[in-house]
């Protein structure tokens, strides 16, 4: 079902409901910390810092970024000076010497094919396949069928129904002559921003055969003449010049600092003069404590992208590398933000 009216917002908050769905493999990883790496009776016997839990267990230190976030934001574990200790709630009950273990308990699910997997991706840093099934690819390769970028982009209109209305109503478009969103998907959240402010000009950047797939749904909104759709690659081609605003709505959180980086890069090259860069995402907070929502939204984007999602001084930093000045965070709708920094 397409939503026409993107003005409109429901009745009711699904913020819960994208929670659940964006934090299926959440409670796996803790599983996975208690029953294949004995961890917190590790740590609590070893404060150490990051590097150092790295070596230990031999593991990414993409995944293992994650998951230490994942543990502070429950309160299992805390920072001081870059060094990671267990909590009282942990030491209590997720060590293996204490009178109160629950590392028995956590263990009986062990056996889970799903924790194999996140091993896996603990290990080696890669994704395993979407939705962990045993004949697909990994999320980026999958995206270049047409059936799975057809179900994958429904599933992202469907979220952006309720998140890009939000996201318009969030920031002042109005000194701003043109918009194109970059891997935009289904072109939902610059159609949101289109009928709020129908003098922009608005089009959207990308591969195929996402492209395609996002013509039919601007078609189906009445807006095939309204917003431009350009077929490229956002890594190797050029973004499409003569825009003021360069907006990537939940795309940084699906790849690494590195790819990232060139992203930026290719938004300040081509990006209008005193143009703006626009992040829109769950972003963590400054301290990497939480929210909840958004640290275990980050294991599920762990396990099947090269990605996570960043703090804004993480995204901050990055943008100042490449040029971009006054970078700013906003909050939009549910546990998502705007990050903005200027050309």
């Amino acid at each position: 079902m397409i939503l026409e009216n993107l003005k409109a917002l429901p009745k009711t908050d699904p913020t819960n409901l994208i929670c659940l769905r964006d934090s299926i493999y959440a409670t796996d990883l803790l599983i996975t910390a208690i029953g294949k790496f004995d961890f917190f009776t590790w740590l609590d016997a070893n404060p150490s810092d990051f590097n150092y839990i790295v070596n230990h267990f031999q593991i990414n230190s993409r995944p293992t970024d994650v998951m230490l976030t994942y543990f502070k934001s429950l309160g299992l574990i805390e920072e001081e000076n870059n060094v990671y200790r267990v909590t009282d709630l942990s030491k209590e009950h997720l060590t293996a010497h204490s009178n109160w273990s629950l590392v028995p308990y956590f263990s009986t699910q062990v056996e889970r094919p799903i924790v194999e997997k996140l091993v896996n991706v603990l290990i080696t840093g890669e994704p395993e396949s979407w939705a962990a099934k045993k004949n697909e690819s990994d999320w980026a390769k999958a995206m270049k069928r047409e059936d799975f970028a057809e179900m994958f982009i429904a599933g992202m209109d469907s979220r952006g129904a309720y998140l890009a209305p939000g996201l318009a109503n969030s920031f002042d478009f109005s000194p701003y002559h043109s918009i194109i969103d970059i891997a935009g998907a289904s072109g939902i959240y610059i159609a949101a921003i289109k009928a709020k402010y129908n003098t922009i000009r608005g089009a959207l950047f990308e591969k195929p055969p996402v492209d395609r797939i996002a013509r039919q749904g601007l078609k189906r909104r009445n807006l095939e003449n309204t917003i431009e759709v350009f077929a490229g690659d956002m890594f190797s081609d050029y973004i499409p010049k003569g825009f003021d605003i360069h907006l990537f709505s939940h795309v940084l959180h699906d790849w690494n600092m590195e790819q990232n980086r060139i992203l930026v890069k290719n938004s300040y090259q081509s990006l209008n003069r005193s143009g703006v860069i626009m992040i829109h995402d769950a972003h963590l907070n400054d301290n990497k404590t939480g929210p909840l929502s958004v640290a275990e939204y980050s294991i599920l984007l762990m396990f099947s992208t090269y990605g996570k999602c960043y703090s804004f001084p993480e995204i901050k930093s990055l943008l100042e590398e490449e040029g971009f000045t006054g970078v700013a965070f906003q909050k939009t709708l549910s546990n998502r933000s705007i990050i903005t920094g200027k050309k």
